[in-house]
């Protein structure tokens, strides 16, 4: 009987490396599913990626495509320069909450709104990973952090900022979509958006927004299972999962 692969290395994943990520973390499925994505649409040597500051900063040394290292928060504005210098190539940025939605709050708006013609994914794991467990401005009410001890109190740091909502406000964005990867039956809707957004931008339709809830084990203070429970039922109906615009 012949040998049947039913699962087996994206040839995107660079041989031989294992992530640094803790375990229980999310974003490696997520870097899976690039790849994938990469390897299925045929891109990959035509595929630049601008990794952000944070937990996934040496993201290059995991995925075999071209990688550009931006300034926190600046990967919008960097990703926007390189596409208009070569719009041959298909560009993506991989940001986090405390990288997108706080220091670089103003290039994705900016980008959104003008309608780049670049691929976003958007990893909301409600709060800041690398730099110890504080609050991001996605960190839920009463959500306990390094830097809210008590719980984010809404007096004192406002509300928690719904950025796909937010962009889908604008006239001007392709396509805006809000997924999962905390549970296996997530997944087909992960990667069927990843791989939307990047079709968007072969087909030169503008700007394309993935935002991926994600987990945080470590700084959540969680096994990698409770973690994932705890997504499911406080931030999903907070972050409700869904396609926010679609310009077919």
């Amino acid at each position: 009987m012949a040998e049947k692969i039913v699962y087996q290395r994206p040839n995107s994943w660079i041989e031989g490396v294992h992530t640094h990520y803790c375990p229980g973390c999310t974003h490696g499925i997520i870097h899976r599913m690039i790849c994938e994505t990469l390897d299925e649409l045929d891109i990959r040597d035509i595929t630049t990626g601008v990794a952000p500051v944070g937990c996934a900063a040496l993201m290059y040394g995991y995925i075999d495509t071209d990688f550009i290292e931006a300034p926190h928060g600046r990967a919008p504005a960097v990703a926007t320069g390189f596409k208009r210098i070569r719009p041959d190539r298909l560009i993506f940025t991989y940001q986090g909450d405390g990288d997108l939605a706080s220091i670089g709050m103003a290039e994705i708006v900016h980008a959104a709104n003008r309608s780049e013609n670049i691929t976003v994914i958007f990893v909301n794991n409600a709060i800041y990973g690398m730099t110890g467990g504080q609050m991001a401005p996605t960190t839920l009410i009463g959500q306990k952090t390094t830097t809210t001890q008590a719980g984010r109190d809404p007096q004192k740091a406002g509300y928690p900022i719904r950025v796909s909502e937010m962009l889908a406000s604008l006239a001007s964005p392709c396509y805006i979509e809000r997924v999962s990867a905390a549970k296996p039956a997530h997944l087909n809707g992960l990667k069927k958006a990843i791989r939307k957004a990047f079709k968007n931008q072969m087909e030169n339709r503008g700007f394309s927004f993935v935002e991926v809830l994600s987990t945080c084990p470590t700084n959540w203070g969680m096994r990698p299972t409770d973690a994932c429970d705890w997504l499911v039922k406080n931030m999903i109906p907070y972050y409700p999962l869904g396609v926010f615009k679609d310009f077919e």
